[in-house]
């Protein structure tokens, strides 16, 4: 339920200051236009539709809006095409960094695919070390601009490929070097989570984490073997679980037998609001399942998924949500601290995070309004003296 205090409603100045929180986010989903050009020239990749940086940006927005996954899915061979260099992975991955931190992120999990960057001669190990170096740039680029922020790497691997172990056990001998956990990603329709058991089973018998694309365009299906035959630590997206709430007429809910696990066990929910209305999960932001999955106190987490594609970021995820469903500082607060408890990092990281950055940065949000309050309060009265 949102905060009955209305008076915090946030500003757009102030959702972008706002301390945030992200753990679903595709490094090759999120490179700024002007970079894709610079990378295909440098490297003499001529499949770009456009060649000016504000046209190509248009193009991938449009051509990503278009209902279907497998069509949102395509606009990738472009900014995977031209990542297959190791100054293009340094040079992706800094600008990531340096772009969250700009929109007030703190905290951000980021995810690639090692093996769709080997095109040019790169060894699955060079992939990581460059990436890493590069989150590592931008966050130090970050702190000269007076903004923070850590970000963690999630090795993914592809649903449609058989390298799933091959991608667990990297993940597993980076984790203390900057990897923070593994994902698998890709079209979910024909490719089940179950086809990597032994991906799952390994990282499970290491003590290490993972998250898994479900929910997203297929149902609950794959949102159950995620979960129980796998043994996911998150759902990214997992916003099919509506299918299994019922809404009756008197406003009542009934959550099935599937719903009631998840929220029972905490499973946290990557849910990408805009991505969901381009790839169909929603025809509207007002009708997306965060609005319900919220009142019902799911652990809800908000993320940009593609932030070029979907041409978004953080701010103005929240900004969509604070317009459609009222929310608060206190909402966007509840949101923030569910993605950081959600986190793959130690737990004592993950609450000195929470009680060091998230919520002194929302208190000190909160303030502001006070302080306007009394402010104008005080000329009021001035004025009627």
């Amino acid at each position: 339920m949102t905060s009955q205090t209305t008076a915090n409603t946030p500003t757009p100045d102030q959702i972008r200051r706002a301390p945030k929180v992200l753990l679903h986010d595709h490094l090759d989903g999120g490179l700024r236009p002007g970079t894709v050009v610079d990378l295909a020239r440098e490297a003499g990749y001529s499949g770009l539709p456009q060649s000016d940086p504000d046209k190509l940006g248009l193009w991938f927005r449009e051509a990503a809006d278009s209902g279907s996954l497998e069509r949102y899915l395509e606009t990738f061979s472009h900014t995977v095409g031209v990542m297959q260099t190791r100054d293009a992975l340094v040079r992706v991955a800094a600008e990531c960094a340096e772009d969250l931190a700009a929109d007030g992120v703190v905290y951000a999990e980021v995810r690639y695919a090692p093996e769709q960057h080997l095109e040019g001669g790169l060894t699955l190990e060079e992939v990581v070390e460059a990436v890493n170096e590069g989150f590592r740039q931008g966050e130090r680029r970050a702190r000269e601009d007076g903004n923070r922020i850590r970000v963690g790497a999630l090795l993914t691997a592809m649903r449609h490929a058989a390298r799933s172990l091959e991608i667990a056990e990297l993940a597993n001998r980076y984790r203390d070097l900057g990897v923070v956990g593994f994902d698998i990603a890709g079209a979910e329709a024909g490719h089940p989570p179950t086809r990597h058991l032994d991906a799952f089973e390994y990282l499970k018998r290491e003590n290490n984490h993972f998250t898994i694309h479900a929910g997203e365009a297929f149902g609950l299906p794959s949102i159950w073997q995620a979960i129980q035959w796998c043994g996911a630590d998150r759902l990214g997206h997992g916003v099919r679980i509506i299918d299994d709430i019922q809404v009756h007429d008197d406003g009542s809910v009934e959550l099935g037998r599937l719903a009631s696990y998840v929220r029972d066990k905490r499973i946290p929910l990557e849910l990408c609001p805009s991505s969901n209305l381009q790839t169909g999960a929603a025809a509207s932001y007002a009708e997306h399942p965060i609005g319900l999955l919220r009142r019902l106190y799911f652990r809800v987490t908000v993320n940009t998924d593609n932030r070029l594609m979907s041409h978004t970021s953080m701010s103005r995820e929240f900004e969509h949500l604070v317009e459609t469903f009222g929310y608060t500082l206190d909402d966007m607060q509840w949101f923030s601290v569910n993605a950081m408890k959600s986190a793959f990092i130690p737990f004592d990281e993950r609450l000195a995070m929470i009680n060091d950055v998230i919520k002194p940065g929302y208190a000190e949000l909160k303030s502001e309004w006070l302080f306007r309050r009394a402010a104008a309060t005080s000329g009021s009265v001035t004025e009627e003296g």
